[in-house]
């Protein structure tokens, strides 16, 4: 295979980096996705099976604690693990197209700005890579979003929690589940504001590390240092992220509820009132995220910096 080589004399984002951005550097960042968020949502199920709950039913679920203790009472551990399956399997699909096709999108809307619009209007460039890249990562989530939160919120031994069996009954339903792809409008609308904040602000924090804190060129600090600004940054517009996005991420979760099935999000979101919708489960949503985009960006950098790639962000 031939090497991505620069053209003598023209600017290009793709080589403006420690290393140039050719397929296998786009390859390895669609890898570094898949375990940043695979690994991490899988992880935290327990908290977004308490999360859902109260979403969903918030007058039996009323807090993180006590919607723990309930699950675990009602239904023991397998309780509290439901929908494993579909959220690893989801959220690896979703990260790899994230952070994979984030950087692709960066860089040709970089060479498409020119040299110096890019540097201009970085944070633009940002949002608009960012925002093409969650486009197609719902796409390949939805249905298993879908699924996951079905198995979530159903009442015990309504619904079937392991995964096949799970897929199959949401084929068998899809009339009234709207399986695959009922949910990809209100997914849109919860992760792509989600994704732009969490893009934006981390460049925007690792930015302002670089530039007030650690104000030596990035390439003379060691990794560790490195990866602690990746962290910091990363759970900083985590907590953002979890506030912008979380009236979408609360009407996910009820348009899988049995009493709305075939109501839409619009009629859903009217009932509910925005309130509700913005405050239910937020201070749980916010740990989680929170916690969440950090060890995201920690272990796609942590990865990154194994393959040689560098950590993301800068100046």
């Amino acid at each position: 295979m031939s090497q991505l080589a620069p053209i003598a004399g023209k600017w290009d984002a793709r080589f403006i980096g420690p290393v140039p951005h050719d397929t296998s550097y786009y390859a390895k960042c669609m890898l570094g996705g898949i375990l940043a968020c695979g690994v991490t949502h899988a992880g935290i199920t327990p908290l977004d099976v308490a999360k859902c709950n109260m979403q969903v039913n918030p007058k039996k679920y009323t807090g993180l604690g006590p919607g723990l203790k309930l699950l675990l009472k009602e239904e023991g551990a397998n309780g509290i693990w439901k929908g494993f399956g579909p959220t690893f399997v989801g959220y690896s699909l979703q990260g790899m197209f994230k952070y994979g096709l984030y950087e692709v999108f960066k860089d040709f809307y970089m060479n498409l700005a020119g040299e110096e619009a890019a540097e201009k209007y970085k944070p633009a460039i940002w949002l608009a890579g960012s925002a093409s890249a969650e486009v197609f990562a719902d796409i390949a989530l939805c249905p298993l979003e879908m699924t996951k939160v079905k198995i979530q919120t159903s009442q015990n031994g309504s619904f079937p929690t392991a995964f096949g069996a799970a897929i199959r009954e949401m084929s068998r339903t899809k009339v009234e589940t709207r399986y695959p792809f009922g949910s990809l409008v209100p997914l849109w609308s919860r992760q792509i504001p989600y994704t732009m904040a969490k893009f934006f602000f981390f460049e925007k924090i690792v930015q302002l590390f670089y530039t007030h804190v650690f104000t030596e060129p990035k390439d003379t600090y060691g990794k560790g240092t490195q990866l602690g600004v990746t962290f910091a940054s990363g759970y900083l517009a985590g907590v953002v992220c979890a506030i912008v996005s979380h009236p979408a991420d609360s009407l996910v979760s009820l348009l899988g509820k049995v009493e709305n099935k075939g109501k839409s999000a619009g009629a859903i979101a009217s009932e509910v009132g925005f309130v509700s919708l913005a405050t239910k489960g937020l201070g749980t949503r916010v740990i989680m995220i929170g916690t969440l985009t950090g060890f995201q960006w920690w272990i796609y950098d942590s990865f990154k910096s194994a393959m040689g790639m560098g950590t993301t962000g800068g100046k």
